[in-house]
């Protein structure tokens, strides 16, 4: 498949080496991300996913290689020089990394008021705005994020994630920890996010449901590189082994068989 261009992606990796001591975690990673596609990420634990997500976003420096975010690299930049790139993308962290002394709602214009000029009442509409576009009721955004479950919280943390109205989302492990019922609702906000939106997602994940119901492409990552990228139904057609047992499991075939079944 040919390669785009790095002005034609959203986010383009090459060449990518991450170590700590004398673990290597990344050896010539390589991946792109298309413009208006939802990505996903996915492997083993340990095997450096979140690891990757986090020097894409600027916390967690490479020995070596290439990012580049919007065409522009992004490894070396200072913070100054990184800000105007982060406030065209939002991350939605696994555990959400809510501020627990703040309701829904001043989480969210917590954010609004860092980066804008907007005034108090708009501030609060504009929070108001972002809590009801991730399907939270209006109420949620006048509680604490101790008094949501597991599902809200997590909209909670994706109604913060776009905050700026960003053009790139990263979703670090959105439906870890929630019932088959919540995670379900999960996947069926993130496409109906990125249609709405027109956003670009990139998504760290282990959920099989999630990644057949709707991940466009996604890369397997193992053995320090990336083992294959493809739609789940050209990955679950290849022959390396660290992908099929991936795919070909006791979860991985029932999933698959249920996202068949709903075509």
């Amino acid at each position: 498949m040919e390669q785009l261009k790095h002005t034609d992606a959203v986010l383009d990796i090459r060449d990518l080496h991450t170590r700590f001591g004398n673990n290597v975690v990344h050896d010539s990673v390589g991946l792109t991300v298309r413009p208006g596609e939802i990505f996903a990420l996915v492997g083993g634990s340990g095997c450096g996913k979140s690891t990757l997500l986090r020097a894409i976003i600027l916390l967690q420096r490479p020995v070596s290689g290439s990012i580049r975010v919007f065409g522009r690299e992004v490894l070396g930049l200072n913070d100054d020089e990184a800000l105007p790139l982060r406030r065209r993308w939002g991350v939605m962290f696994e555990r959400g990394a809510l501020f627990s002394s703040l309701t829904v709602q001043e989480n969210v214009s917590m954010v609004l008021r860092e980066h804008t000029r907007l005034s108090g009442r708009l501030l609060d509409e504009v929070a108001a705005l972002k809590v009801a576009l991730t399907g939270l009721p209006a109420d949620a955004g006048f509680k604490y994020p101790s008094e949501l479950s597991g599902g809200m919280r997590k909209r909670a943390a994706l109604a913060r994630a776009i905050a700026l109205d960003p053009e790139l989302l990263f979703l670090d492990e959105p439906t870890a920890g929630l019932d088959p019922f919540s995670a379900s609702g999960i996947d069926e906000l993130v496409r109906s996010l990125r249609d709405a939106l027109g956003l670009t997602i990139m998504m760290v994940t282990h959920d099989l449901d999630l990644l057949w119901r709707v991940a466009d492409r996604v890369a397997v990552l193992g053995e320090g590189r990336i083992l294959g990228i493809g739609t789940m139904t050209e990955l679950s057609r290849m022959d390396h082994p660290v992908i099929r047992e991936y795919f070909y499991g006791p979860r991985g075939r029932a999933a698959q068989e249920q996202a068949w079944k709903k075509k």
